[in-house]
């Protein structure tokens, strides 16, 4: 095997460096690509903040859907007591 079908071996993500002035590649060293790395990072933290607003979407719809049964009761004891009951001053006074 040549030294070029080894390096097509190797992960796509990484970067052949050298460090001498030596044809044998036997000081060849593999560094991570910044950019491969960078773009996992970022998808990673997208899937990470998708996954929180698909949370915080179906929280929010729990909570609107209790704020509407709460809305209900408190309307309904309102209509029931005679607090919240409109009166007409004028025929009391007579």
């Amino acid at each position: 095997m040549d030294g070029s079908s080894k390096e097509e071996e190797e992960d796509s993500t990484f970067t052949n460096i050298s460090l001498a002035d030596d044809t044998d590649q036997s000081s060849r060293i593999l560094c991570p690509r910044p950019q491969s790395l960078l773009s996992k990072m970022m998808n990673a933290d997208m899937d990470d903040l998708s996954a929180r607003v698909d949370a915080v979407k179906e929280e929010n719809l729990k909570l609107k859907s209790e704020n509407q049964v709460l809305g209900q009761y408190i309307e309904n004891l309102m209509s029931a007591s005679s607090v919240f009951q409109t009166t007409d001053t004028k025929s009391k006074r007579k």
